[in-house]
């Protein structure tokens, strides 16, 4: 299959409300070139490598940018179209200039060799005490207690490498029970999916807007052998589709949404709903500048934080309902770095 590249050209001040931007166009597989943070990492003395590829240092020089993904058909055309007019809106609401030109440039890559290219670079690693992420073509020895899940870089991302999702993860490990019923908001690649399966849900409901992630995600559920019968996939929109939220139901223990400010917001008006009297939503993609805002705009829908996580200014939530009847277990606002 083909695949349209498109790069988006901005600033650091864009970089965040871009992908915000993305997200809500459904286009939740993307690169971050962030120059600056590349040029720190480069010049950190400290830090824990010994070689970089010449062909990497460019980045350090390079215009802040988003990449994304968008495939060669029908409705990765309407998407790329969707996306111009949302840059140009964009643009028109910066009359101060601060994110930059926010123009693309467009490439085709085919799937395979894309995919190809992450293999020298994608490792297995821990998060937790109980989970392993490896892809497919390695060999992994872990544990007895350990679960490893198998998830390989795709056009629809989330390799569980990111702080975000390392978060989830780790937030997850802690709480999935056997027996859970579980949400999976923005389910990305599944990954999310499957690591609560592994943990021992064993009904799953996971949800996203692009249909390439809905496929991906059944992929990953399968390669990893979650019964078939144990999941529900859906593509759609919870905020604009009221059978799609029917459907979706209620009485989850376990609520993820890693997504992005904008959205979690969005969907705030239906995160309590989703939830079972001693449910927990986690909630991550916070920029830690945005963090605030979110978890008012969560409280102000009755919703109650019990625990903060921050990595590398991404920043991670748990919220829970006024029904909960273990509410006294958690601390309001209990924040931890890591």
């Amino acid at each position: 299959m083909q695949w349209r590249e498109i790069e988006i050209f901005t600033t650091k001040e864009g970089l965040e409300p871009l992908t915000g931007c993305l997200e809500l166009l459904g286009i939740n597989g993307f690169v971050i070139n962030d120059s600056e943070e590349f040029k720190a990492f480069t010049e950190d003395k400290s830090a824990n490598w010994d070689y970089i590829d010449d062909s990497l240092l460019g980045l350090k020089n390079k215009e802040n940018s988003v990449t994304c993904y968008l495939p060669e058909n029908e409705q990765g055309e309407q998407m790329l179209k969707d996306l111009g007019a949302e840059l140009a809106a964009m643009k028109q609401r910066d009359t101060e200039g601060k994110f930059g030109k926010l123009e693309y440039v467009e490439k085709t890559v085919n799937e395979e060799d894309w995919a190809n290219n992450w293999k020298q670079y994608f490792k297995p690693f821990a998060v937790g005490e109980r989970i392993v992420v490896s892809p497919s073509w390695e060999k992994v020895n872990v544990a007895p207690d350990r679960r490893v899940i198998y998830i390989d870089p795709e056009s629809s991302f989330g390799t569980g490498q990111h702080d975000t999702t390392k978060m989830c993860l780790d937030l997850l490990d802690g709480r999935v029970c056997e027996g859970d019923k579980v949400l999976d908001l923005g389910c990305g690649s599944g990954i999310l999916s499957v690591a609560m399966a592994k943990l021992g849900a064993t009904k799953l409901t996971a949800v996203d807007i692009d249909q390439n992630s809905v496929k991906i995600a059944r992929q990953n559920l399968e390669k990893n052998g979650i019964p078939a019968e144990s999941y529900e996939l859906y593509c759609g929109n919870i905020c604009e589709d009221e059978e799609l939220r029917k459907k979706i139901g209620g009485g989850y223990q376990q609520v993820c949404a890693n997504i992005v400010a904008d959205v979690l917001i969005a969907m705030s008006d239906y995160f309590a709903d989703f939830l079972s009297d001693d449910g927990v939503l986690i909630v991550s993609g916070i920029i830690r500048e945005r963090a605030e805002e979110v978890h008012k705009v969560l409280k102000s829908k009755g919703l109650i934080s019990c625990g903060v996580r921050i990595s590398n200014d991404w920043v991670a939530g748990m919220f829970t309902t006024p029904r909960n009847p273990n509410l006294s277990d958690y601390t309001e606002d209990d924040e931890e770095e890591g």
